[in-house]
């Protein structure tokens, strides 16, 4: 008897433990308490994330000539928030696409000075300056940051592109115009550092959608509420 009685008192107990801890759990949970130790996205008591958009590496050193004929480097980017694309002005295909989805970023930003855009020609021996230069009026490439950025060779744009922004560029089909190249979006910060939202399951994107393609949509309109994220900086 004295040991069923025993039985009983040891499960009494461990009943009394599980609803103290369930309790309290639950208590914790409606303060928010809890806090999410995931090193991409800790969250603050009132749930609100204290490092929005994840940073990766440095953009690499770079020197090209805009189409106004200037020499322009990753220095003349500094303090300023960018964005970077590759394109050619020949592109039968996603190019045309991409740069009216830039347009409306440039509109968005038209006044700030501390904004600009990197778009860099996979083309250099046909985009001259010249033809950069008209390229930007038939498009109407206004913002005084935006620099359409030619003057090297195809290995060496090639090479900054894959390597260094590890944003596909390279030698394609004809129906692409003989060169491929991605249709994404890098954003780059004050300091040159690529960044990027998450996604919903808190992994960083690294770049933006600039076209719908598979079943998802574009991501310009994240694209521009990240790019003020960061000018707030």
């Amino acid at each position: 008897m004295n040991k069923k009685y025993s039985y009983i008192g040891v499960s009494f107990i461990i009943l009394l433990f599980g609803i103290y801890v369930v309790r309290n759990l639950d208590s914790r949970i409606n303060d928010n308490d809890l806090v999410q130790e995931d090193r991409l996205n800790k969250v603050d008591k009132k749930g609100t994330s204290k490092n929005d958009l994840y940073t990766f590496n440095k953009v690499p050193d770079f020197e090209f000539i805009d189409q106004n004929g200037t020499t322009i480097s990753n220095k003349d980017y500094e303090g300023k928030v960018y964005v970077v694309e590759f394109f050619f002005s020949t592109c039968p295909t996603i190019c045309p696409l991409m740069n009216k989805k830039m347009v409306t970023i440039q509109d968005k930003f038209a006044s700030n000075s501390n904004f600009g855009i990197a778009s860099f020609s996979i083309t250099p021996d046909i985009d001259t300056p010249e033809v950069l230069k008209e390229y930007a009026k038939v498009n109407q490439i206004t913002h005084k940051n935006w620099h359409l950025l030619t003057g090297k060779g195809e290995e060496v744009v090639y090479d900054l592109a894959n390597k260094g922004f590890k944003l596909f560029a390279g030698k394609g089909a004809e129906e692409h115009g003989g060169f491929e190249h991605s249709g994404l979006f890098a954003l780059v910060d004050k300091e040159g550092n690529i960044r990027s939202r998450k996604d919903e399951y808190g992994n960083p994107i690294m770049y933006y959608r600039a076209l719908s393609e598979q079943g998802f949509a574009d991501q310009v309109k994240e694209l521009k509420e990240d790019i003020k994220i960061l000018l707030n900086e």
